[in-house]
């Protein structure tokens, strides 16, 4: 009696259609069932789909009851996790053909489907309980060899345990293919725990990205080797400038710079495209500002909130470029560069070798960073220093600066050492042509960066000289 009456509460109901009539007609008791099905669907809202007319032959009951078997299968199904109609079927498969179930032609028929349900339930339980998920054998054994100490410092820093594992037990590390950035990729993992802050703690400030930092500084050094500029294009290509024109172009755009009071990351970022354009197009000497004002205003648009207009950069030319040769030459540089505008700079590594520096002050020292910056911006004018890399340049900067702030102690230190992954071997040409720039020992006239920074908002840096030379260091 139980079953029975979980059969008649499970039984849905059916909104009698024509076709379902028709179908109905073939027999009474069939007819007296539908009027007993209509009775008791009578103020409720769910219903049945209706049948088609090119399915209205087949029996009413019978299609009650392979309802009443697909439900049941489906149900099941779902209930184990097995989601797919196709994963069913495969399981109807397995078990074989379906038995039909005898139905009579009387009220009490669904009284036999409880019976047709458990059976169903009982040899899909069967099936399932065949599955098993694929296990790896036993008898595989990966062998773990122990890294170099070094290397699982620089994992830890820039890929967590996780990564360390991995190493752990793949054959052999991926390492880049590129020679240069072998040697970027093996200078990262060089350092030693002793000694070294950690300047990635501060987890609570969003706008330091201190989980991140690791993983973009270490993407952002392989960055940088492959979207650099030529270093010796004036010698192998142009033919109608000169290195000397060149840094009257940037020392003007110094001046523009800071006619609009543009952020240091577009000065940065002109001069890359302006180097990147010419490495590999000839330029005429009277379209070197077209370049340079083009340059300036396509990566005022990449880092500037409200980037000045094209009509201002004409009119800082004093017209000597219409609005249309601008866009043109905007154009023109755009699709060489492929749209390339993310490049990492001086001023990029720049921020982030300050910060180590700073680690070893109680208080942040503001005469190292401006310091740092104005070394750092003499170089743009330069165009001998297209042969440093800029991470090169940045950590030279820092040294300098540190060692022109104060000579009695070494300006390099474990932390510098871990975040830049220079030695001070490695810094010892370019420091000592940067001091070359800070001293003006070649008498250069380009003296707009050196005005920039003689005044007292950065604490007048540009009149700061060590009374020692840093060459003493190396």
């Amino acid at each position: 009696m139980k079953n029975t009456n979980a059969a008649r509460v499970e039984e849905p109901t059916v909104r009698i259609t024509r076709a379902r009539a028709k179908a109905f007609a073939t027999s009474a008791e069939g007819l007296a069932s539908s009027k007993s099905l209509v009775k008791q669907g009578q103020g409720q809202k769910r219903a049945l789909p209706a049948i088609s007319k090119h399915g209205a032959s087949a029996s009413l009951v019978s299609t009650i009851g392979l309802q009443h078997k697909r439900r049941a299968v489906l149900k099941d199904v779902t209930n184990s996790n097995v989601d797919s109609t196709d994963d069913a079927s495969q399981l109807q498969a397995r078990r074989g053909p379906a038995k039909k179930v005898k139905v009579a032609s009387n009220p009490s028929v669904a009284e036999d489907f409880p019976m047709a349900q458990d059976d169903i339930k009982a040899k899909l339980a069967e099936e399932l309980s065949k599955i098993r998920v694929a296990e790896p054998p036993e008898k595989l054994q990966v062998k773990e060899e122990p890294l170099p100490q070094s290397m699982c410092h620089a994992l830890r820093q820039h890929g967590g345990a996780d990564l360390i594992q991995h190493s752990i037990k793949s054959p052999e590390l991926q390492r880049p293919q590129n020679k240069e950035e072998y040697m970027v990729c093996e200078r990262l993992g060089s350092s030693n725990d002793l000694d070294i802050v950690d300047i990635d703690a501060n987890f609570k400030d969003p706008l330091a990205c201190s989980l991140y930092a690791p993983d973009i500084y270490s993407n952002i050094r392989l960055t940088e080797i492959e979207r650099r500029p030529s270093t010796n294009y004036m010698e192998n290509l142009q033919q109608d400038i000169t290195p000397s024109m060149r840094g009257i172009l940037i020392d003007w755009l110094v001046e523009v710079s800071e006619e609009y009071k543009l952020v240091p990351d577009t000065l940065y970022l002109t001069v890359n495209l302006i180097d990147r354009f010419l490495s590999q197009n000839f330029v005429e000497k009277q379209r070197l500002q077209l370049l340079g004002v083009t340059c300036m205003l396509i990566a005022s648009k990449y880092e500037e909130i409200v980037a000045p207009r094209v009509e201002e950069f004409c009119l800082i030319t004093d017209n000597t470029y219409s609005r249309e040769e601008v866009l043109e030459m905007e154009s023109e540089v755009l699709n060489f560069l492929h749209f390339q505008l993310s490049v990492p700079t001086t001023k990029t590594f720049l921020r982030r070798f300050v910060q180590a520096a700073q680690a070893c002050y109680k208080v942040p020292c503001v005469e190292l960073e401006f310091l740092a910056n104005y070394l750092a911006e003499l170089t743009i004018v330069e165009y001998g220093f297209l042969k440093f890399l800029p991470s090169v340049i940045a950590a030279s900067a820092v040294l300098l600066a540190r060692w022109t702030l104060n000579q009695s102690d070494h300006p390099w230190n474990p932390t510098l050492e871990h975040y830049t992954s220079y030695k001070t071997s490695e810094l010892h040409t370019s420091v000592i042509a940067l001091e070359d720039l800070q001293l003006n020992t070649k008498g250069c006239c380009l003296n707009a960066i050196r005005e920039k920074y003689r005044h007292q908002k950065f604490k007048s840096v540009a009149t700061l000289i060590s009374a020692q030379k840093v060459g003493s260091l190396f």
